[in-house]
């Protein structure tokens, strides 16, 4: 009486790696996101390795998570690959306090958020 087995989220010539509570805000990292979608994994991989963004070294790792994702668990050629879908979503965000003048108070939030990169294979 042992439970199903999940279907796979992806397709079978697809890889994908998700990491949660990256230390940014959404909109910050979803620029970096933005800048790697449709490339080939290796440009993919230059592109965030010289970037000045700080948050494109976790992002990096997110990417190269993935291609060993598909070349390990697959068996995917990863001369072949490219970056199909790179999203960001909302993750929790933490409050916390700074004081004011007058004896006020004002909030920080201190955001974070969840990234996904799905690699596929390019067919010929």
């Amino acid at each position: 009486m042992s439970k199903s087995k999940t279907e796979r989220r992806v397709e079978a010539n697809e890889a994908l790696a998700i990491c949660h509570s990256i230390r940014t805000s959404p909109r910050k990292l979803n620029l970096v996101a933005q800048s790697i979608r449709g490339l080939s994994a290796s440009k993919a991989v230059a592109e965030l390795s010289f970037s000045k963004k700080r948050i494109a070294k976790a992002a990096l790792a997110v990417l190269q998570s993935a291609i060993a994702n598909a070349e390990n668990n697959h068996q995917l050629n990863i001369d072949k690959l490219f970056v199909k879908e790179a999203y960001v979503g909302k993750g929790l965000v933490m409050k916390r306090m700074h004081a004011r003048g007058r004896g006020r108070g004002a909030r920080v939030l201190k955001p974070f958020s969840n990234m996904t990169i799905i690699v596929a294979e390019r067919g010929e």
